[in-house]
């Protein structure tokens, strides 16, 4: 009988709350796990695993097979791909451009352009240029470089490599990509029919910390109110066609975009007064649909993108992507623009944020004779909530106790509380002219419900309720309220107050009106 073989002494995990290794990096030695989680904090994905696999690794064909069964012409447009970057792994870079190289048509690349954003890794000089002599042995000057002096931002990183590019369709995407076989010929082979679609593929999502693909069904690239991207579905047309290999009318695009290069410019190619990060591929996505194109999401197209754990560009992206948002409203939204500042809790006048100059701009809008902003809605993205009933939103106050607000309380839950006032979403608070208190945000798109604060008639504690159901059951969700005045029950005639628990602590209860009154942070329309 062999001798007992002693099992291996396994290293404690050192990280235990890092997302990293929730789900990956058993059997690390100490020291590898404390450089693993070093490389983590500062790029938000696994950058020690990617530095161990191979740049040309093979990814799963996640495309439809009936992909597989198309054929494109042989004379395509010729595409330059451009990589935009700040602060991104070396191996990453080198992954990407592995994979354009290998699984692009040779005759239809036309370059790589690699835009760094002022990185200041080291490992993005002199060892990221080794690897493009490399590739020039085989391919001399394929990839063209540009290095910024300062950080300036995601639109002008693209502006950038696209004013650089040279081929006849310019393809901006991420650095941390790795492109599917057969990616370009359906974008190109689109465009090719219509030099007026900004196409974009159908991303699967690589995890950050086991660097695996997902694959991800074909969805159109939206967006709400304060501007944050999200996936939604296409159009019922769409999905009439029963074939997901067809391309899909899109109300945005989410950041990675292909483009005729020429008309890219025709239509202003991209606002170079956009700041760092947030709105810039909303607002292309709106001006492409009003000045003369459209914007396709592309199924056959697939390309692998690592989502982050966190972000490099700034600690907090939020100030960036309100002054943006900002930005992009007063250009292009005409009398929607103050949704923008509804959505921010902004006040729609004086909010002091510098959105920079815009003359260029709403010129350039008024040169292209491009369409309102209400064409948009109706025919572009009719899913939008025009939130047109609206007379006031952000914290309400009761003046018993000025430095306290009306809150969502804990979620899950529908028992609305008061609590010391920070105006952040759980306290933000919505009247419309039917007499609805929406409670704890708002929705931006009408296929959504908010929730409504309701007198459930009985007992003193008030409820929120689903909007659209207190509807239907005709709970009493309606109110009369004027600024500094009493909230009133249309059905109850009861009061929204404040009173004393049997804990001395102030609470929200529905009673007999006693006279409080109540305040909401920020005024539309004078009610």
């Amino acid at each position: 009988m062999p001798p007992a073989v002693k099992d291996e002494p396994v290293a404690p995990k050192l990280f235990p709350n890092s997302y990293l290794f929730a789900k990956w990096g058993d059997g690390l030695l100490e020291d590898e796990q404390k450089e693993a989680e070093k490389l983590f904090q500062k790029y938000g994905y696994n950058v020690f695993l990617s530095d161990r696999i191979p740049l040309d690794r093979e990814i799963p064909d996640t495309r439809d097979k009936r992909c597989l069964l198309k054929n494109y012409p042989k004379d395509l447009p010729s595409v330059s791909v451009v990589l935009i970057y700040l602060g991104e792994a070396l191996s990453v870079i080198q992954r990407a451009i592995c994979s354009i190289i290998q699984r692009t048509p040779a005759h239809l690349l036309k370059e790589i352009i690699l835009v760094d954003d002022h990185s200041s890794n080291e490992d993005l000089g002199g060892k990221l240029n080794d690897y493009v002599r490399q590739v020039h042995v085989q391919r001399p000057g394929l990839v063209k470089t540009v290095r910024h002096l300062k950080q300036m931002g995601l639109t002008q990183a693209r502006i950038s490599g696209w004013e650089l590019a040279t081929g006849d369709v310019v393809a901006i995407l991420d650095a941390h990509i790795e492109v599917h076989l057969g990616w370009a010929e359906p974008l190109l082979a689109r465009i090719q029919e219509d030099r007026t679609v900004v196409t974009t593929p159908v991303f699967d999502k690589v995890h950050y910390d086991t660097l695996q693909v997902q694959p991800y069904i074909p969805s159109a690239h939206a967006f709400d109110w304060a501007l944050w991207c999200m996936y939604e579905s296409f159009t019922p047309e769409w999905y009439n066609l029963h074939d997901d290999t067809k391309p899909g009318k899109s109300p945005s695009v989410m950041g990675i975009l292909v483009a005729d290069r020429k008309f890219l410019g025709e239509i202003g190619g991209l606002d170079g007064g956009m700041k760092i990060y947030g709105g810039e591929n909303v607002e292309l996505g709106i001006r492409v649909w009003l000045c003369g194109g459209s914007v396709e999401v592309v199924p056959c197209s697939k390309i692998a993108h690592i989502e982050r754990a966190h972000k490099p560009y700034l600690p907090d992206l939020t100030p960036m992507m309100q002054r943006n948002a900002l930005r992009v409203a007063e250009i292009w939204m005409d009398d929607y623009k103050r949704n923008v500042n509804i959505a921010w809790n902004l006040p729609i006048k004086d909010h002091g944020i510098d959105i920079g100059d815009v003359l260029e701009r709403k010129t350039l809008r008024e040169q292209l004779k491009c369409k309102p902003f209400q064409w948009y809605l109706d025919h572009v993205y009719p899913m939008l909530d025009t939130w047109e009933t609206l007379l006031a939103y952000g914290g309400l106050k009761n003046n018993l106790l000025p430095d306290y607000c009306l809150d969502q309380g804990p979620v899950p839950g529908n028992l609305p509380i008061l609590y010391k006032c920070h105006f952040f979403s759980p306290q933000l608070c919505y009247y419309n002219s039917k007499g609805e208190i929406y409670v704890g945000g708002i929705k931006s798109h009408n296929y959504n419900s908010n929730r409504c604060l309701v007198d459930p008639g009985s007992g003193n504690a008030p409820t929120l309720q689903d909007c659209k159901l207190a509807q239907r059951k005709e709970l009493h969700l309606h109110w009369d309220f004027k600024q500094g005045q009493a909230i009133r029950n249309r059905h109850t005639h009861r009061c929204l107050e404040i009173a004393q628990g049997t804990n001395s602590y102030y609470e929200l209860v529905i009673q007999k009106c006693s006279g409080q009154s109540w305040t909401v942070q920020n005024v539309i329309t004078d009610f």
